[in-house]
């Protein structure tokens, strides 16, 4: 005796026929995507070359403080002396020792920037009186320098100097 009707067997037969072809469509392989290419690791970056004394050297158009600045303060903070060895500048640290040259005379002379300027346009260094007049520029005011850094770190403060000045003293 049956007891299932036509349209079960054709319900049975359906989803039979389904799961057969899903399990089907599951079983087929898709295809794969092309592997990228592979990229190369980027080299490392460049270890940055130390400063050395043998810097390059560039002429700039250079004048000179004279005596109505005296007394006021530097950007390092210490007050300007018209007699020191020193130099503002644009393009060089404070701190910086530079070696500025007249090439007109060749005279030379070592300066230590301790401040920002000069705040004319054109020019790159503001000297010293004193050393304005040890490369002879006094009389013209403006002249084209040739300027090269001779150290490597910034110079030490006065105080500093000092006390290892005191403590050398008292180790020898």
């Amino acid at each position: 005796m049956r007891t299932t009707s036509n349209w079960q067997l054709n319900l049975g037969r359906a989803l039979m026929l389904m799961s057969l072809l899903l399990a089907a469509s599951c079983a087929t392989q898709q295809p794969q995507p092309a592997p990228l290419p592979a990229i190369a690791p980027l080299p490392p970056p460049p270890a940055p070359t130390p400063r050395t004394s043998a810097q390059p050297s560039r002429t700039v158009r250079a004048s000179y403080q004279g005596e109505k600045e005296a007394g006021r303060r530097t950007a390092s903070g210490e007050v300007y002396d018209p007699d020191d060895l020193t130099a503002a500048s644009k393009i060089y640290p404070i701190g910086a020792t530079l070696l500025v040259t007249n090439p007109a005379t060749g005279k030379s002379v070592k300066v230590r920037v301790n401040d920002r300027g000069p705040h004319v346009r054109g020019r790159s260094l503001d000297l010293s009186k004193r050393a304005a007049e040890e490369l002879g520029i006094t009389d013209k005011g403006v002249a084209r320098l040739k300027v090269q850094r001779i150290d490597s770190r910034p110079a030490k403060s006065k105080s500093t100097d000092a006390t290892e000045d005191s403590v050398s003293a008292s180790a020898h």
